[in-house]
């Protein structure tokens, strides 16, 4: 099974009061979070990770957590930067091919990304549930997968799928470009992989 998360931010006590967590410090927060990853990953699943993993050494946390973890780097991720070892591949941008299906992902929310105007999806992190659908262009099939708005747990490939039914299609800036033909793109888009 394919999972996703973001923002665990472990052994970071100030985060708890940055994003009005319900822990009384990093310790409880961490053991809670390697509970409920642990309940839903196995030991053979994959997991992205889209960044802000740890504060403290990445060992600390990855010799605890089943499956396995790819990162996408994090603005805070440069403080493990010498734990990359324990990834199994390490990223800044990563598009995921699923079916056919690109699925981009990236730490940071984006208004557009590669091959958004086929309808890919995007997910990210960093504003730990601060960006509703819709406000500040984040729009269409994007979604945030911070445990903030996840309720602390990593999400599956088919929560994500129940959620992006739900939105609605990518705004198609090509449209919009000077001698846009709909025919010629649409037999353009066709020859693509």
């Amino acid at each position: 099974m394919i999972w996703f998360t973001s923002d665990t931010h472990y052994g970071h006590n100030s985060i708890i009061r940055y994003c009005n967590r319900p822990f009384k410090d990093s310790t409880e927060m961490d053991e809670t979070l390697i509970a409920y990853w642990n309940k839903v990953v196995k030991v053979n699943d994959t997991v992205y990770h889209l960044g802000d993993f740890a504060f403290k050494p990445a060992p600390n946390y990855m010799q605890r957590l089943n499956g396995r973890v790819h990162l996408i780097r994090g603005n805070h991720d440069y403080r493990n930067k010498k734990y990359e070892s324990f990834f199994e591949s390490v990223h800044d941008l990563y598009e995921l091919k699923i079916n056919g299906l690109s699925i981009v992902l990236c730490h940071y929310a984006m208004r557009v990304w590669p091959r958004s105007h086929y309808n890919s999806w995007h997910l990210y992190g960093h504003s730990h549930g601060g960006l509703s659908h819709g406000e500040l262009g984040v729009y269409g099939k994007s979604m945030d997968v911070g445990v903030d708005c996840n309720n602390f747990t990593p999400i599956s490939l088919d929560q994500v799928t129940e959620k992006m039914k739900t939105l609605p299609d990518n705004f198609n800036w090509v449209k919009r470009l000077p001698g846009y033909d709909e025919k010629e793109f649409e037999e353009y888009r066709n020859k693509e992989d």
